[in-house]
């Protein structure tokens, strides 16, 4: 939605027979040490308005209007003479009420307020994505879809609608990681999506109900393997809530140096070396006990049945204790 303020003012063209001129003109709201400060120059209003100046008026337009835009707005010109400077007073109130949303588990109350100083109350007119609906009360109940776009203006003035409002759509989910993850490294999950009002966000592991953060970017820092997992993100404003798919997180142990096994909820490192000496001695023994293991033991080791599991067992037990 956007706003216009129109100020109008004369100024003689000879003054004590010299000649008189407009040099500079601006609209403000605030002050720094007495001194107004120019809109443009103001960064709560940054790209969002525009002077339209003639030699006996100037137009404010300010764009994207927002509630914090409720302000007194002043027209300032400057002349060419010293001391002579002028400011409209008093100026032109501004108050932005905006939407009021009230929520059940099926239907959403729109309400549409407008700050104009009307003699009557006044009729409104709703539009969801940009199609006129046929109420025309000051306070509507919608079930909100996917897709659906709200606003309202007052009747008559249909190309000065509000802004529209809607549910999170087009939400987003993603793992913000380069290559390979492993314990004790620093990883961020990321969510956005469009809404309006702007949107909440929570997250949750493994489809859980609890929340493991309510922050947009998700930071798990020094990072565990027993953080791997299913993480979903959640955009809630007042209309309604959107989850995303599933963001897998999936932690390793591998290193260049080191071999790694996982226990439940840590990775444990144990050295290539002693892994090395782990395998020569499994491979010793399982020598040894192929070449100590008496024929007629073998023989039973080759028969069907149980009796081949025993074998096979009692060969073991004995091959151990001639090792020790």
């Amino acid at each position: 939605m956007r706003m216009m303020i129109k100020s109008s003012y004369t100024y003689p063209s000879r003054i004590d027979g010299k000649n008189a001129e407009v040099k500079t003109m601006f609209w403000f709201t605030k002050e720094n040490n007495q001194v107004p400060v120019d809109l443009k120059k103001d960064s709560d209003y940054k790209s969002r308005i525009t002077y339209e100046s003639t030699k006996s008026s100037s137009i404010l337009t300010i764009k994207d209007l927002k509630q914090r835009d409720s302000a007194e707005y002043k027209f300032k010109f400057i002349t060419n003479q010293p001391g002579r400077e002028f400011t409209g007073s008093p100026g032109v109130t501004l108050t932005v009420l905006g939407n009021i949303f009230l929520r059940s588990e099926t239907q959403t109350e729109l309400k549409c307020e407008s700050s104009c100083d009307l003699t009557k109350p006044p009729s409104y007119v709703w539009f969801n994505k940009k199609k006129k609906m046929e109420e025309q009360t000051s306070s509507i109940l919608v079930s909100v879809r996917d897709g659906d776009r709200y606003s309202c203006s007052v009747k008559g003035h249909d190309n000065h609608r509000s802004a529209s409002v809607y549910a999170p759509e087009f939400l987003s989910a993603k793992l913000i990681s380069s290559g390979q993850i492993t314990e004790g490294q620093s990883v961020t999950l990321s969510c956005s999506s469009g809404a309006n009002p702007a949107a909440n966000y929570t997250w949750r592991k493994n489809n859980n109900q609890s929340v493991v953060s309510k922050d947009q970017q998700f930071v798990l820092s020094s990072i565990l393997s027993s953080d791997s997992g299913q993480y979903y993100c959640t955009a809630q404003n007042e209309l309604g809530e959107k989850t995303s798919g599933p963001v897998s997180v999936q932690v390793t142990c591998e290193s260049n140096w080191f071999h790694y096994k996982h226990t439940s909820s840590r990775c444990v490192v144990v050295s290539k070396q002693q892994q090395q000496q782990q395998q020569q001695v499994y491979l010793e023994l399982v020598y040894l006990v192929t070449a100590l293991v008496p024929s007629d033991t073998a023989c039973l080791a080759s028969s069907p049945g149980s009796r081949r599991r025993t074998a096979v067992w009692i060969s073991l037990e004995l091959m151990v204790e001639r090792l020790l």
